[in-house]
């Protein structure tokens, strides 16, 4: 179960890292101004929109960290460039992913492995429909 305060404070600590106003996030992740109004003031508990709304945004942040306060956050140095100016910090994994389902991707592409590219998986997260997830690590 997620402890309110403490994922209060964690929240708080992204918004710090980010340098962003609660509206400046909301905005961000697509999210209610509203609603994070709530979770910052420990009138609600996140919900799995929510989650994954931030983390599709800031794929830097640990979910384990983020709802039971296990791991650190940023989870990895690799993940983060510097800021451009203090106002700004972004990822690498904001670059624009290809679609790897559009028509002109399906059957066109050999299934030889391309030394171009190669990603290794760091995490897999399934949500499920009662709010609960896994999370699968290497």
């Amino acid at each position: 179960m997620v402890n309110t305060s403490d994922f209060t404070k964690r929240l708080e600590k992204i918004l710090e890292y980010y340098a962003l106003s609660a509206a400046a996030f909301a905005e961000e992740i697509d999210f209610n101004r509203s609603t994070i109004s709530h979770l910052l003031s420990g009138r609600n508990k996140p919900s799995l929109e929510f989650v994954m709304k931030l983390y599709q945004k800031f794929p830097e942040v640990d979910m384990d960290w983020l709802l039971f306060g296990k791991g650190t956050f940023p989870s990895t140095s690799e993940n983060i460039i510097e800021p451009k100016n203090e106002n700004q910090k972004k990822s690498v994994s904001e670059e624009k992913s290809p679609d790897l389902f559009s028509q002109e991707n399906v059957g066109t592409k050999s299934m030889e492995p391309s030394n171009q590219n190669i990603k290794e998986i760091e995490r897999i997260v399934i949500f499920y429909k009662d709010g609960s997830f896994n999370v699968y690590q290497n």
